[in-house]
């Protein structure tokens, strides 16, 4: 987007009384964010829902000063912005009505190419969250996942650091301008994230921090993600919002179960009760239902199996050298194991170079 034309876009971004939704309802009536503030107020008064306090609003006199205040700073700090309609917007993103229509990202975010999931949680993440968001994202790192959480305590960093251990991009979503960090503590890795990945928000430079723009942050998180895991969460929060958000985009949620009486759980648990989340007992449930491949190199069979084959990859192996390519689900009611299970196996083949997946749900032997 050429500088001008994203001049215009930070200043219909800039009126108050405009949001995202109404400001593309203004962009595909007028055609540009520079069409919009050069239309008469007879011409926006014919617009649907558009009355006198926005038009008035996209007439104040300082709205295009601080427009031009904003793409100086943006400018000068090395920051990147996508207006909703440019081919570098993350795709995911363009699919939600309340999209902003100008996002702001820092760092080396490669969208393409690899699947998106956001991890939420509670911020006192206890030590069996801890580890199971550590071993989830070790387990799916073969499928080389882009990671988005909020670099927020708890879960949110938890993601972040075990993304990168695993070489995986991580990406932050902030609830106030690039230029800051919050919390304070956790500037110390800004630069490995940057490295791994980087920074997005909605929110201009000029912005003060406040808690309810963690809300707004929090659609950011559930956007640009095929699906959102919340690790562990009480019975409110913000990781439900999250979840709630995805929901709202047709996005899959999964939740992972905790003990009855646990409070950092009653969250996840209710999400799967409501049967508004997957209920994610092993990492395999991720890609399972969400039909994730991976193309690995193969190796040598014999090998494999005089390493590495336990009494379950044995029973499945041996199951698919008699039967050849198999439905998953045929291949957990013949080898008598639960479906996830199964699951859980077969990603362990696919790694050790014994199975491929098929299109389907179908497995054979390489």
């Amino acid at each position: 987007m050429k500088p001008t034309e994203l001049h215009f876009a930070l200043a219909l971004q800039a009126v108050p009384s405009i949001g995202d939704i109404t400001a593309k309802k203004l962009i595909q009536h007028c055609g540009s964010p520079e069409a919009v503030f050069k239309s008469s107020k007879q011409a926006l008064q014919s617009i649907d829902g558009i009355g006198t306090v926005i038009i008035n609003a996209l007439y104040r006199s300082e709205t295009m000063n601080l427009a031009e205040k904003e793409l100086e700073f943006i400018q000068k700090n090395d920051i990147q912005a996508f207006y909703f309609n440019d081919d570098n917007y993350p795709y995911r993103l363009k699919h939600c009505i309340d999209g902003p229509i100008v996002l702001f990202q820092k760092g080396n975010i490669k969208w393409e190419g690899s699947p998106v999931i956001s991890i939420v949680g509670t911020r006192k993440l206890t030590s069996y969250g801890k580890k199971q968001c550590e071993n989830l994202i070790k387990e799916l790192s073969v499928f080389n996942p882009i990671v988005v959480s909020g670099f927020a305590y708890g879960a949110d960093i938890t993601a972040h650091k075990a993304a990168i251990e695993f070489n995986l991009q991580t990406v932050g979503c902030m609830a106030q301008g690039l230029q800051k960090t919050y919390p304070a503590v956790h500037k110390k890795y800004r630069k490995e994230v940057e490295s791994n990945g980087g920074f997005v928000t909605d929110f201009w430079s000029t912005a003060k921090f406040d808690p309810s723009n963690f809300i707004r942050r929090n659609r950011l998180i559930a956007g640009l993600s095929e699906a959102t895991i919340v690790i562990e969460s009480g019975a409110k929060g913000g990781s439900l919002a999250t979840a709630y958000f995805a929901l709202d985009y047709n996005r899959e949620v999964f939740a992972i179960p905790g003990r009855t009486n646990d409070i950092q759980s009653m969250g996840c648990n209710t999400l799967i009760k409501t049967k508004n989340a997957h209920l994610l007992s092993v990492p395999a449930d991720v890609p399972y239902i969400l039909n994730w491949d991976v193309e690995l190199q193969p190796k040598p069979i014999q090998k494999a199996l005089f390493i590495d084959l336990d009494s379950d990859e044995k029973i499945v192996y041996d199951f698919l050298q008699k039967q050849g390519r198999t439905l998953l689900d045929l291949i957990a009611l013949n080898c008598k194991m639960p479906t996830s299970k199964v699951a859980y196996v077969l990603l362990n083949l696919e790694l050790k170079g014994v199975v491929r997946p098929l299109p389907g749900k179908e497995f054979e032997l390489i």
